[in-house]
């Protein structure tokens, strides 16, 4: 649980964190999308971006989850889009993402910007052997982070 200090630094930070001159524009980008496609085709849309910007930030060698958490923060941490928790759970591998700047396309594009990062996770978890196992976005509590969860297909 976060105290009143940590939660209201975080407010902060999210809210600061992209530049000033993108969001206005994402927020007018993402208010288009949103007349023209439906949120499950942006969902699709923003996965596939995923999947490409994945595709540009290959992962190295990753033989274990502290390499891949150390890839995950480091690929993030470059461009200042947060950092990755894993945390190894008996049924699944759940990686929350803290501090991506999707709020600078503005509240209701929460729906659907979310899913560049399940396009980038599930391109870099296929590309590294886990194509047999479901990545999939999960709710939570946490309006800091998001949670994707690595298990086998349901």
């Amino acid at each position: 649980m976060q105290d009143e200090h940590t939660a209201t630094l975080l407010d902060y930070y999210t809210r600061h964190q992209a530049s000033t001159q993108w969001r206005a524009f994402l927020t007018a980008l993402a208010e288009e999308f949103e007349t023209q496609l439906e949120t499950a085709q942006l969902r699709e849309l923003m996965s596939r971006i995923g999947v490409r910007f994945a595709d540009a930030h290959p992962p190295g060698p990753c033989a274990t989850l502290d390499d891949l958490a150390s890839f995950f923060n480091a690929t993030w941490s470059s461009l200042d889009w947060g950092f990755v928790h894993l945390v190894e759970q008996e049924e699944y591998l759940a990686i929350a993402h803290f501090c991506a700047p999707l709020a600078a396309f503005g509240e209701p594009a929460a729906r659907w910007t979310p899913a560049f990062l399940e396009g980038a996770y599930r391109q870099w978890l296929h590309e590294l052997g886990a194509s047999a196992l479901a990545l999939h976005q999960v709710d939570t509590d946490e309006r800091h982070a998001l949670e994707f969860r690595l298990a086998k297909a349901a």
